[in-house]
């Protein structure tokens, strides 16, 4: 049995874990992986060769690196009984504020926050695709990831021309208060998730470390919108919440891009 390091720069929470799991799923060769978000390191237990496993990291574009592989006695790992209801778990809650900040996005004219709703459901179909998929063929598994990558591509296009529309159009200022409160309450989901998934790793992990929590992309999301709700009160401009909007798009098309290489 060997043991392989691999730095992963922008495993920055559960989702891209999951990712990572999915690519490398049905690889024969792997015994176990072991997770460290918080210093994105990723271990793999794995017997014979390596270059298949460091190919389909490198693939998904997350920065991976191969930092060491060495041999080790370990064969004996303990497998999470819970994690699929974990999984459920944080797959409810994103899905639950993806239709909250959708729908306060609309209803506040708030492109920020109709955005962050895109960037919440994108993790639940990261989360989705690893609970559907379960127990799956391969084929079934690259036809889910295509689904949903499609979809999410397509849903942040439209909100792209919306933003378009809006910039160069008059348009009423967007609530700042619904902005900052609704983006409060995502950032305290956000670190629920969090604290759930990681919750599970060990003991020793129980209680959410700050450089965790904030290092995490959706979290800066969530300041962001927060930010442009100030700005948009304060500059009395929805330029603010459609720069931020923006921005989240492409980060939801990034993350789109991903799922559709699972697809592969």
């Amino acid at each position: 049995m060997e043991k392989s390091i691999f730095e992963i720069t922008k495993m920055d929470c559960p989702s891209e874990e999951n990712l990572i799991r999915m690519k490398l799923d049905g690889i024969s060769n792997i015994a176990n992986l072991e997770f460290d978000i918080p210093n994105r390191r990723l271990t793999v237990f794995h017997n014979g060769e390596i270059q298949h496993i460091e190919k389909s990291i490198l693939e998904l574009k997350l920065g991976g690196k191969k930092i060491s592989t060495e041999k080790t006695d370990q064969t004996d790992f303990k497998e999470n009984k819970n994690q699929k209801k974990l999984l459920w778990s944080v797959l409810i809650i994103n899905f639950i504020f993806f239709i909250i900040e959708m729908t306060t996005g609309l209803f506040s004219k708030s492109m920020g926050l109709v955005a962050d709703s895109l960037d919440m459901l994108a993790d639940s179909f990261v989360y989705g695709i690893s609970l559907f998929a379960v127990g799956g063929t391969l084929i079934m598994k690259k036809r889910i990831a295509k689904l949903a990558g499609y979809f999410q591509i397509t849903l942040a296009i439209i909100g792209f021309v919306e933003v378009l529309r809006r910039f160069f159009g008059e348009e009423k200022l967007p609530d700042f208060s619904t902005m900052i409160i609704v983006s409060v309450f995502a950032l305290i989901a956000n670190g629920i998730c969090l604290y759930i998934l990681q919750k599970s790793k060990s003991k020793e992990e129980a209680h959410m470390k700050a450089s965790m929590i904030f290092t995490s992309n959706d979290v800066i999301i969530n300041l962001g919108v927060i930010i442009a709700g100030v700005l948009v009160n304060w500059l009395s401009s929805s330029k603010p919440d459609l720069i931020i909007g923006t921005i989240v798009f492409i980060l939801v098309i990034q993350g789109a891009v991903r799922i559709l290489k699972l697809g592969k």
